[in-house]
């Protein structure tokens, strides 16, 4: 076996996956604290919505400058102080939880600055994953790095909704330690460092816009991350699965715990099986027809009144999902030169984040619409219409048979 160049150390992969399996898992614990306090108080879908829409603004104004900062100083350290940012939300919610408010604004407040730690996180966190590991093993790195965080994303709601009936300072307290323990570990991260020395005198807002261009221009990456965008925003149905725990399905906190949970089981699973055995061929049709059975799995859970067809239709959902985040990963990976990771991190998880958070935020407010149940199955209908329409817009995408085909 050949050995690794000196400045891949294994210690500093499995220090960011462990980093990004803890507070993947306290963000998830502290939703499933924070949806079930929030309704508790409204007793709306609307205020579900409103925690995605106070995470979004602060996030869609501040990722694409993170992006450029993320490029121009160290991903490592940018990553570490967002992260402890994200701890000091947690103790701010801990403290909320101690004076126990009678209205839900003190929440949506700290959302709102749990959303900016959120934008500065994300381009330097996933651009730092290409710096730690060699080129050739990067697709597995990619598949490793998912399944330890859909780990995260089972083992999160499950422990929150676990925590929640010791009351939701247990949940908070054990988000704050987490939050604190993955900043360490970032800040302390080597592998390849970024040559910064032959930067262009470009001013930050042309080198956002640059970064922008790019992925305009770029139609494979650009259908990827734009078919996540609408698929999910019309199709998640995460911010409502309180109402179907409480109102639909009554099966309380420990059952939300694993509605959360179950998309990540699926994925989990999916991951493992991607690390083994990765996507080789026909990879743009495989991902178009995952995120077909998404909307499908979509429409089953929305009309489902059993548990049981409940949690089966979100772990079919949480799998597809996971080869579609496989793939879009690897191929904005290997399309993206070094200088501009950071920045077309940025880009991508703008769009995540806008699937994700404003997701949320539309579907409470097709939920307060239209009703809960019709709310769902219309948004499955609509990810499959956009799985129809985007293999119009971009036969690129498709066409795409490895991975590799997009590099340089």
């Amino acid at each position: 076996m050949q050995p690794q160049p000196p400045s891949y150390r294994r210690r500093d992969f499995a220090s960011f996956v462990g980093g990004r399996f803890l507070s993947t898992m306290a963000m998830q614990a502290q939703s499933v604290a924070i949806g079930w306090q929030i309704y508790d108080i409204e007793r709306t879908p609307l205020a579900l919505g409103l925690v995605g829409a106070c995470q979004f603004l602060p996030m869609f104004l501040l990722t694409l400058p993170a992006g450029e900062i993320a490029d121009r100083l160290d991903q490592r350290r940018v990553y570490a102080a967002a992260l402890l940012m994200q701890g000091v939300c947690a103790g701010l919610f801990l403290a909320l939880s101690i004076f126990a408010p009678h209205k839900a604004l003190p929440y949506y407040a700290v959302m709102i600055l749990f959303g900016a730690a959120r934008g500065f996180a994300a381009p330097s966190g996933s651009s730092l994953l290409a710096f730690l590991v060699p080129q050739e093993t990067l697709a597995r790195s990619i598949a490793i790095n998912s399944s330890a965080f859909t780990t995260a994303v089972i083992a999160g709601p499950a422990l929150g909704g676990l925590l929640y009936g010791f009351g939701p300072g247990a949940t908070y307290s054990v988000c704050l330690l987490s939050f604190v323990a993955s900043a360490v570990l970032m800040a302390q991260l080597g592998g390849r460092r970024l040559d910064r020395s032959a930067q262009s005198d470009a001013s930050r807002l042309e080198r956002v816009i640059e970064g922008v261009r790019f992925v305009r221009e770029r139609k494979v990456v650009l259908g990827a991350i734009s078919l996540d965008l609408f698929a999910v925003l019309l199709g998640g149905a995460v911010a409502l699965l309180p109402v179907y725990a409480r109102d639909i399905l009554h099966i309380g906190t420990l059952g939300l715990g694993l509605l959360r949970s179950a998309p990540a089981v699926g994925a989990g699973l999916t991951a493992l099986a991607l690390a083994r055995w990765p996507i080789e061929r026909r990879t743009g049709m495989t991902m178009f027809a995952c995120v077909a059975v998404f909307g499908i799995a979509t429409i089953v859970f929305g009309i489902s009144r059993s548990f049981t067809l409940s949690l089966a239709a979100l772990a079919v959902s949480g799998a597809v999902d996971m080869v579609s985040v496989y793939i879009r990963s690897a191929l904005i990976n290997f399309a993206t030169p070094d200088p501009m990771r950071g920045r077309v991190g940025a880009v991508n998880m703008l769009f995540i984040g806008a699937s994700n958070e404003l997701g949320e935020f539309e579907s409470g407010i097709t939920a307060a619409w239209f009703g809960t149940v019709r709310a769902v199955v219309i948004g499955g209908l609509g990810t499959l219409a956009v799985v129809a329409i985007w293999m119009k817009l971009f036969p690129p995408l498709r066409d795409v048979d490895r991975l590799t085909d997009v590099g340089g």
